[in-house]
Protein backbone atom coordinates (compact mmCIF):
# COMPACT_ATOMS: atom_id res chain seq x y z
CA UNK A 1 0.00 0.00 0.00
CA UNK A 2 0.74 3.59 -0.60
CA UNK A 3 2.51 5.97 1.78
CA UNK A 4 1.13 8.68 -0.81
CA UNK A 5 -2.09 10.48 0.03
CA UNK A 6 -4.93 9.20 -2.29
CA UNK A 7 -7.18 11.77 -4.38
CA UNK A 8 -10.67 10.95 -6.06
CA UNK A 9 -11.33 13.36 -8.92
CA UNK A 10 -15.28 12.85 -9.00
CA UNK A 11 -16.17 13.48 -13.42
CA UNK A 12 -18.64 12.77 -16.08
CA UNK A 13 -17.50 11.55 -19.66
CA UNK A 14 -17.84 14.49 -21.86
CA UNK A 15 -17.09 16.85 -19.52
CA UNK A 16 -14.17 19.20 -20.54
CA UNK A 17 -14.21 21.10 -17.16
CA UNK A 18 -13.07 17.09 -16.18
CA UNK A 19 -10.86 16.52 -19.22
CA UNK A 20 -9.07 19.71 -17.95
CA UNK A 21 -9.20 18.65 -14.50
CA UNK A 22 -7.80 15.30 -15.02
CA UNK A 23 -4.92 16.59 -17.11
CA UNK A 24 -3.40 19.11 -15.10
CA UNK A 25 -3.95 16.98 -12.08
CA UNK A 26 -1.89 14.34 -14.47
CA UNK A 27 0.88 16.77 -14.87
CA UNK A 28 1.10 17.40 -11.02
CA UNK A 29 1.26 13.67 -10.29
CA UNK A 30 4.50 12.82 -9.82
CA UNK A 31 5.65 16.49 -8.26
CA UNK A 32 3.64 16.80 -5.01
CA UNK A 33 3.56 12.71 -5.05
CA UNK A 34 -0.59 11.69 -4.85
CA UNK A 35 -2.27 8.36 -6.10
CA UNK A 36 -5.09 9.64 -8.11
CA UNK A 37 -8.49 7.67 -7.69
CA UNK A 38 -11.12 8.68 -11.30
CA UNK A 39 -15.03 7.84 -10.33
CA UNK A 40 -17.33 8.42 -13.29
CA UNK A 41 -20.95 9.65 -11.14
CA UNK A 42 -23.04 8.57 -13.92
CA UNK A 43 -22.22 4.71 -12.90
CA UNK A 44 -23.59 5.65 -9.19
CA UNK A 45 -26.96 7.31 -9.06
CA UNK A 46 -26.11 8.65 -5.98
CA UNK A 47 -22.81 10.02 -7.04
CA UNK A 48 -24.89 11.46 -9.85
CA UNK A 49 -27.23 12.91 -7.28
CA UNK A 50 -24.37 14.31 -5.16
CA UNK A 51 -22.14 15.82 -7.64
CA UNK A 52 -24.02 16.40 -10.64
CA UNK A 53 -24.05 20.07 -11.44
CA UNK A 54 -20.84 20.31 -9.18
CA UNK A 55 -18.34 18.15 -12.00
CA UNK A 56 -15.51 18.04 -11.52
CA UNK A 57 -14.80 17.63 -7.86
CA UNK A 58 -11.15 16.34 -6.27
CA UNK A 59 -11.64 15.15 -3.08
CA UNK A 60 -9.43 13.37 -0.23
CA UNK A 61 -11.08 11.27 1.50
CA UNK A 62 -14.62 13.11 2.85
CA UNK A 63 -12.40 16.88 2.40
CA UNK A 64 -13.68 18.26 -0.85
CA UNK A 65 -10.41 20.04 -2.14
CA UNK A 66 -11.84 21.92 -4.74
CA UNK A 67 -14.49 21.66 -7.99
CA UNK A 68 -14.56 22.95 -11.35
CA UNK A 69 -11.50 24.22 -11.75
CA UNK A 70 -8.60 22.79 -9.96
CA UNK A 71 -7.00 25.19 -7.19
CA UNK A 72 -3.11 24.20 -6.82
CA UNK A 73 -3.10 26.49 -3.64
CA UNK A 74 -5.72 24.17 -2.10
CA UNK A 75 -4.35 21.03 -3.53
CA UNK A 76 -0.59 22.22 -1.82
CA UNK A 77 -2.65 22.87 1.49
CA UNK A 78 -4.67 19.54 1.62
CA UNK A 79 -1.50 17.57 0.53
CA UNK A 80 0.83 19.26 2.88
CA UNK A 81 -2.06 18.55 5.58
CA UNK A 82 -2.11 14.67 4.53
CA UNK A 83 1.67 14.68 5.09
CA UNK A 84 1.58 16.06 8.36
CA UNK A 85 -0.69 13.40 9.36
CA UNK A 86 1.33 10.48 8.27
CA UNK A 87 4.22 11.67 9.42
CA UNK A 88 2.59 11.87 13.04
CA UNK A 89 1.42 8.73 13.51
Amino acid sequence: MSDRPALTLYYREGCHLCEAMLQALRGLQSCPGFDLRVVDIDRDPELARRYDEWVPVLAGGDTEICHYHLDEAALRAFLDGARGRSAGQ
